[in-house]
């Protein structure tokens, strides 16, 4: 472990200081001004990578560049120091319910709750509802619940990377991973083409008979009733700049309904997007059971090759179970023949990112014999290592942003897999580097 400077005691913010102050002032936490300094211990390291948890204080949920975007005890915020001071914040009662946010590249920061979406223009002086437009061009609204209490997670997705230079222009898309906490809800692909002004449907998934609201009648089912395809969540949607192309794969079993029919809810799928016509074309490419190599995420591209991390489960078919982290051509991914295999941590992983050469992915907590277990290329899949983080407990890490401007990816940790934990940073080393403080 090691130690940043000291800083001015005066400045700091303790987690007893944090939760005092939101008692005192009933969730008005910080004023725009008020500072709070990153923890200046718990940095520790591995032979490749330095890491750390986020200071006390907001919950950092998204960061670009410099800039963080958190929130907490009744307020958003945004750091333009990678969180070390929060300079911009702003009264948002259901701060807690957040489960989404992105910084886009003009500055403006989308964040949704469970059901609804946000965008604030001027670094949080305002914010106001984005409603969705459907395939249609209609207003698309959210389901009235049967249980209030869980109205189901609309927008929460499993990765960490969701704007893409698309043609010259900024494009963000992204899934929703749901039917795991806070109840039923439909799948769909969302996207926006200017900065979060307007969030319209790329793609909504079809009725699926297990994740509907428990005493749903016919006229309450969720889902496109026009489309047969299926799942129960969205893994990953991914943009390849050779094809000009997104790529998207979904989870997560084989499942028989009350007459019988099997539906496979392991899809991957194809979209190309006409900007002239603001309009998307969909391919479904794979469509199989949850024990294969296309039960998986972390979809990446590099160089024009299909990077991707399987977390195959299930006894539907071949044991042992079909997963690792796989590579191959767009072109070739319904021909396992043509894949290449770069590393089998031989635990569920279905989380990914690359940059800059470095491959960070993560094993599934709950079918790992790792309490927090971190894969780690530092060189594109040549060589690899595997990391338990044992002090954490058992954490699933998700959701990878992008390194910030001081290096830092910024992790989920998920308790089990997808309740709220922690949040997690890790620094590359340089190649071949000795272990200093960063």
């Amino acid at each position: 472990m090691t130690r940043r400077p000291e800083r001015e005691s005066s400045l700091s913010l303790t987690r007893r200081d944090w939760l005092f102050s939101a008692a005192v002032s009933s969730g008005v936490l910080l004023q725009a001004n008020d500072r709070v300094w990153a923890d200046e211990e718990g940095v520790s390291e591995t032979p490749h990578f330095w890491y750390r948890l986020a200071p006390e204080g907001p919950y950092i949920d998204s960061q670009r560049d410099n800039k963080a975007f958190g929130f907490g005890q009744g307020k958003v915020y945004l750091s333009e120091d990678n969180g070390q001071t929060w300079s911009h914040d702003a009264i948002f009662r259901d701060a807690d319910k957040i489960t989404f946010s992105c910084i886009l590249g003009n500055g403006n920061i989308l964040f949704a709750t469970r059901t609804r979406l946000f965008l604030s223009t001027d670094n949080l002086s305002s914010y106001k509802e984005v409603v969705v437009e459907d395939t249609d061009g209609s207003d698309y609204r959210t389901h009235q619940p049967i249980d209030p209490e869980n109205p189901g997670w609309y927008f929460h997705p499993l990765d960490g990377v969701h704007t893409w230079d698309v043609n010259g222009s900024e494009m963000l898309v992204w899934g929703n991973y749901c039917n795991v906490l806070g109840g039923a809800v439909p799948i769909n692909i969302y996207y926006s083409t200017d900065q979060g002004e307007t969030v319209k449907i790329a793609y909504s998934f079809g009725q699926s008979p297990t994740f509907q609201q428990p005493g749903a009648g016919p006229d309450d089912q969720l889902g496109n009733p026009d489309n047969p395809v299926v799942c129960r969540h969205i893994h990953c949607v991914a943009y390849n700049p050779a094809e000009n192309a997104f790529y998207a794969c979904t989870g997560d079993h084989d499942r028989t309904d009350a007459d019988g029919n099997n539906h496979q809810e392991c899809h991957w799928l194809r979209g190309t997007y006409d900007a002239n016509n603001d309009s998307w074309e969909w391919t479904v490419l794979v469509s199989v059971n949850s024990n294969s190599r296309y039960k998986s995420g972390g979809i990446n591209f590099v160089d024009g090759q299909l990077y991707w991390a399987a977390d195959a489960n299930g006894k539907n078919g071949t044991m042992p179970h079909d997963r690792g982290i796989f590579r191959c051509a767009p072109a070739d991914l319904a021909d396992p023949t043509k894949h290449e295999l770069l590393f089998n941590p031989h635990y569920e992983s279905a989380n990914m990112i690359i940059e800059d050469d470095v491959i960070l992915s993560a094993h599934y907590a709950p079918a790992s014999p790792y309490a927090t277990g971190i894969i780690y290329s530092p060189d594109l899949g040549k060589s690899w290592a595997q990391y338990d983080l044992k002090e954490f407990g058992q954490r699933s890490a998700i959701r990878f942003h992008p390194k910030n401007g001081d290096g830092w990816f910024r992790v989920d940790l998920r308790k089990g897999w997808i309740e709220r934990g922690e949040v997690l940073f890790i620094k590359p080393k340089p190649k071949r580097q000795r272990p200093t403080e960063p």
